[in-house]
């Protein structure tokens, strides 16, 4: 078949990111579906990496964002005009998190999440060493680079920030690395990327001892595992700690770009001062992204989501178990489900998107497929899902 115009000028004007894009030609998307332009129907295994958490185009977000574009859009650079969107959500995420994180500062996606959280944890310290995880990923700008360790994701880039250590996740030993000069510790709740790896039972809470008895921030990344993708709104809240700061974005605004960093309102604070304007963002909480926002923890709520997936995340844990043994790792509707070779994952991925399933890999473990399809999602539907990668035979 022929490229469609589209496609050609997809291939010749659209900045590539790898040589070898899934190249769907996508015409619609509405709740766990993508449709292209010859009619061809996807389910979307993968929720575009963890951010249509209620599905494609919910009838609620899409009446927010529309009601929202009729009084108004982009007015003023952020933190200096009072905008109604802005405000209730900051609110409704006060008291979903209820743990003494009550200020925001919204920007526009997880990497810029980080960087924020990296200048607000220097400045609060006055410390200039942080410390960051082997295999995770916090985003793909400067800043956020600096706190991988993978020398592949890295190459070419540098130098990056200076004073950054790397320790290993699940190694309670290494936490002595922590100590009196670390400004910070940055981690994901569960290493999204290194094909959902879970914190060992107490790791999290050690983490947290060590950084509070040292005075070190803990900076917690729930870009991946918020809104509901394990059955709390946060990962951390079952694990019953707080951070210092909480960076969130993805499944945040409904298919809308938006995240934020997040902390206590003293600790904010020094973004305002020596210097003003410590940090400034143009677009950042723009007030159509903050209503999508909004509606998005409306329909989780409403729809009981949270419930739902702990109650299909146990359902996909024993669905896992039966097809592929103990060569998983889930946690509600995120799991990693471990094979030998990239190349076998290229072979699922390729086989089961001619069968109208689109899923994928993991940045920093190839050779894990990723499954976490909207939380929206029914049993029958996400059962047929798994057995269709199961029937692909293997190399």
């Amino acid at each position: 078949m022929l490229p469609s115009r589209l496609s050609s000028a997809f291939y010749k004007h659209v900045a590539q990111t790898s040589p070898f894009p899934i190249g769907l030609e996508i015409a619609e998307a509405k709740g766990l579906y993508l449709f292209d332009t010859f009619g061809n129907k996807y389910l979307d295994l993968i929720s575009g990496i963890s951010v249509s958490n209620i599905g494609h185009r919910h009838a609620k977000v899409v009446k927010a964002i529309q009601e929202q574009t009729e009084r108004y859009m982009h007015t003023m650079v952020y933190g200096e005009f009072i905008q109604s969107p802005q405000v209730l959500l900051a609110e409704k995420l006060s008291e979903i998190l209820n743990n003494g994180i009550d200020s925001f500062f919204f920007v526009n996606s997880g990497s810029e999440a980080t960087e924020g959280a990296i200048k607000l944890s220097r400045k609060a310290t006055g410390r200039k060493k942080i410390l960051a995880f082997k295999n995770a990923y916090h985003g793909s700008t400067t800043g956020a680079l600096s706190l991988m360790d993978a020398e592949w994701i890295k190459e070419g880039y540098g130098p990056l920030l200076p004073d950054i250590e790397f320790i290993s996740y699940n190694n309670f030993n290494e936490l002595n690395k922590i100590d009196n000069d670390t400004a910070a510790v940055f981690t994901e709740a569960i290493q999204g990327e290194a094909g959902v790896l879970l914190p060992a039972e107490g790791f999290l809470k050690a983490l947290r001892e060590k950084c509070t008895s040292t005075g070190a921030l803990l900076v917690l990344d729930e870009i991946q595992t918020g809104f509901g993708r394990t059955g709390n709104w946060f990962y951390h809240q079952q694990e019953k700690i707080t951070p210092d700061i909480l960076l969130i974005a993805k499944g945040m605004g409904g298919g809308m770009p938006i995240g934020a960093f997040c902390a206590s309102r003293n600790l904010m604070l020094n973004l305002s001062h020596d210097p003003v304007l410590g940090h400034i963002t143009t677009f950042g909480g723009h007030p159509v992204n903050c209503a999508a926002a909004l509606a998005t923890i409306q329909v989780i709520e409403e729809e009981g989501l949270l419930e739902q997936t702990k109650s299909t995340g146990k359902y996909l844990q024993k669905c896992l178990q039966e097809n592929f043994s103990n060569n998983f790792r889930c946690c509600g509707l995120l799991a990693g489900v471990q094979f030998q070779t990239q190349e076998e994952i290229l072979n699922i991925c390729k086989t089961v998107l001619h069968k109208g399933i689109l899923t994928d890999w993991f940045l920093h473990n190839p050779s894990a497929l990723r499954i976490a399809p909207p939380l929206t999602i029914d049993i029958e539907t996400l059962s047929n899902a798994v057995q269709s990668i199961k029937n692909v035979p293997l190399y």
